[in-house]
């Protein structure tokens, strides 16, 4: 039985007890994956982080997979694993590909996309965001040449697939998000969302961080309101601009609201699914972005910035709108222009719905461990 070995830049913090704090995305993820594989699987994680924002205590023995937990920096002891599953973000991972084991990298940042981080990044000055910027390029160097060398390649959303596709014949396109069959909106919630007359009702998801577009929630807000448009706005996420926000929203009367970060399954996405008409997204960065999905799969079209992954995917998807990078005066117009046309938005918020239903969770993960299967096999050659 073929052992696969993942490794994961994931944090982890040993508490007194034994147990673990653990992401918990991470953890349903490696139970999908230990679930799906037909063999041996193990998982590696490395200790150093301060918090687990979106985590949660387990013990080692109730994860239902393997994990072994090395301290900060150490190296990955040999192993006798069959296969390696590694991001590409991790700079010690590329090394591998020039040991024994056959690996496999996963990538959802571009050079783009890494490049505009650091361009945002408020807490550096000019001369540390030229170095990491050219650092950035040194590993980008070695990131492809590790690529051409790995047993294969799986790239998180259009943007990672369309820039690295070239470099490995074993290259393959998948989109994640969390959202299982049994979590998708029902009949019932898509014609309560089509009967609704009252206000349209906003949501807003995620990191509260320049890099995520929360900055443009305010402006955009102020600017319907001026416009006249009836609507309410729920944002639920914490990040280093919260403070702004919930100073701002004190002029909107009453119609941002804030909420602390919530359980996405057990509450978030029930409460899309009963009470929001459209994802408001200001993300001008092209990482594949899981909440575009997440939010189709709830009934939820989206109205955000025309970048790499949104763009692509409402061309694939018939989901909702894109407008210009940046430009908060046409979010602000196709906004106002879905609150007037609730027809165009219940037929984005099913398509949306179906586009999400063929890329569930249990089906994007059984492609990527068949994958993983077809990348044991030299001869085999996937795309």
């Amino acid at each position: 039985m073929p052992h696969l070995l993942m490794l994961a830049p994931a944090p982890v913090i040993r508490l007194p007890d034994g147990r673990l704090r653990l992401d918990v995305k991470y953890v349903e993820g490696m139970r999908a994956h230990q679930a799906l594989w037909d063999g041996t699987l193990s998982a590696v994680v490395w200790e150093g982080a301060s918090s687990v924002p979106f985590g949660a205590e387990y013990a080692p023995w109730d994860l239902g997979f393997d994990l072994i937990v090395l301290p900060a920096g150490a190296t990955l002891p040999a192993t006798q694993a069959d296969l390696i599953a590694a991001p590409a973000d991790m700079a010690e991972a590329l090394a591998l590909v020039r040991g024994p084991v056959p690996v496999v990298f996963v990538v959802e940042y571009t050079i783009g996309t890494r490049l505009r981080i650091v361009a945002l990044d408020r807490d550096r000055g000019v001369a540390r965001k030229s170095w990491s910027a050219l650092w950035n390029l040194w590993m980008e160097a070695r990131r492809r040449m590790a690529f051409r060398r790995a047993a294969g390649v799986q790239c998180n959303g259009y943007p990672a697939f369309d820039a690295y596709a070239g470099l490995n014949t074993r290259t393959m396109l998948y989109l994640d998000g969390r959202m299982r069959a049994g979590m998708m909106a029902t009949p019932e919630d898509m014609a309560a969302k089509a009967a609704h007359q009252g206000p349209l009702r906003l949501v807003h998801s995620g990191r509260l961080e320049p890099m995520k577009g929360a900055q443009d929630l305010i402006p955009i807000a102020q600017a319907l309101v001026a416009a006249g448009v009836d609507f309410t706005l729920d944002v639920f996420g914490t990040g280093a601009l919260e403070a702004e926000l919930q100073a701002d929203a004190k002029g909107l009367q009453g119609r941002l609201r804030l909420h602390d970060p919530v359980d996405f399954e057990t509450v978030l996405v029930p409460w899309m699914r009963a009470n929001a008409d459209l994802f408001l997204s200001c993300h001008r960065q092209a990482d594949p972005s899981c909440t575009y999905l997440e939010s189709l799969g709830c009934g939820v079209p989206v109205v955000g910035y025309a970048n790499e992954m949104w763009g692509r995917m409402v061309d694939a998807s018939g989901a909702g709108w894109a407008v210009p990078l940046g430009d908060r005066q046409a979010l602000t117009r196709q906004i106002a222009l879905a609150a007037q046309d609730r027809g165009a938005l219940t037929a984005a918020a099913n398509a949306g719905l179906s586009f999400a239903q063929a890329h569930g969770f249990d089906d994007e993960f059984s492609k990527r461990m068949a994958h993983f299967a077809a990348c044991l096999a030299p001869q085999r050659t996937v795309v």
